[in-house]
């Protein structure tokens, strides 16, 4: 599995085509995933990040397989992108021998640390200090790896967000804290839970660079996040990327999100970050409108098999959950 990851890891990073086919296979793994649960197959819940594709794909394209990643109960999408393929991470969401870690984690704690992704989070912020250590690690070493920790809206007002990302500044950690703002922390929306429009701006605080970054844009995902990363690298420090994106489904399991303005979802569908970069390679002629349609009839099936195969692996035993223990 672990060279498989790092193959495809490095397609996306080598081919802009493929940065667009990845975005697709994760928006397709997404509804399959809500079908699996409809259907009492997913183990536990599970929270998907469909309309949040760029962002993960992003950080991946940007980052080395050395660096590390923390991310959120939210975190399918950044596992694909990484590298893990579809039948380790449907796998591990429903609990079989073929997921990424054997099923004992499921929708939740997906993981393999020989694409840097280390097992994601359910508890909010939780992954901010881990990446803190991540990136200690990286200085006490002497290497110029970074880590980087995904995390939401949410996750800005607790108390480990500002205890990470004031321990980073001090010690000018390499580490990027990339803020995914969905715009919903749970079922809250931003503005009745945050004082500012910007969380960027808490940057100012810990003096460091904070930066507003458009989520539904993939180039300016991974330009942001690379300048970041150079930062890091040189010893100047943590960066705070606030990537505003946006979750099309509701936060979890059978959440219909009724709780969203009128015409809300409708205006961030019209910037579907699919579509944005589709168009715009297709602009560049390194897509034609019938590769596009070839494209998605191919994540389809890719995950399709996947889920069979899946469905017909063996579970995970009781006795797994003490193997590494």
């Amino acid at each position: 599995m672990s060279s498989e990851s790092l193959e495809r890891r490095e397609a996306i990073r080598s081919s802009r085509r493929a940065r667009y086919e990845r975005m697709v296979e994760i928006r397709v793994l997404e509804d399959a995933v809500r079908a699996l649960f409809a259907e009492g197959l997913v183990r536990g819940t599970t929270h998907t990040c469909q309309g949040q594709e760029a962002v993960s794909v992003g950080v991946a394209v940007a980052l080395r397989p050395t660096d590390t990643v923390c991310c959120t109960y939210r975190g399918h999408g950044a596992a694909l992108a990484l590298g893990l393929t579809p039948l380790s991470v449907l796998g591990e969401i429903m609990g079989k021998e073929v997921g990424s870690i054997g099923g004992v984690g499921g929708s939740m704690h997906l993981c393999d640390t020989s694409v840097g992704l280390m097992p994601t989070m359910a508890i909010v912020g939780a992954g901010i200090p881990v990446a803190a250590g991540a990136a200690l690690t990286a200085q006490v070493r002497g290497t110029d790896d970074v880590a980087a920790s995904i995390f939401g809206d949410g996750a800005a007002n607790i108390g480990a967000f500002h205890e990470g990302i004031n321990l980073a500044a001090i010690w000018k950690l390499p580490v990027i804290f990339i803020c995914e703002n969905n715009h919903y922390g749970e079922y809250s929306r931003i503005n009745l839970t945050t004082p500012i429009e910007n969380l960027a701006d808490r940057a100012i605080s810990f003096n460091i660079p904070g930066e507003v970054v458009d989520g539904q844009d993939l180039d300016l995902v991974v330009d942001a996040v690379e300048r970041a990363a150079l930062r890091a690298r040189a010893g100047e420090g943590p960066t705070l990327l606030e990537i505003k994106t946006y979750r099309y489904s509701g936060h979890s399991r059978s959440d219909t999100a009724a709780y969203r303005p009128e015409g809300e979802l409708d205006e961030w569908l019209n910037r579907d970050p699919i579509n944005i970069f589709g168009a715009r390679l297709v602009a560049e002629g390194l897509l034609t409108e019938a590769e596009i349609e070839e494209i998605a009839a191919d994540a389809q099936r890719a995950v399709d098999e996947a889920a069979a195969v899946a469905q017909d692996s063996p579970s995970a035993g009781i006795a797994t959950m003490f193997a590494n223990v």
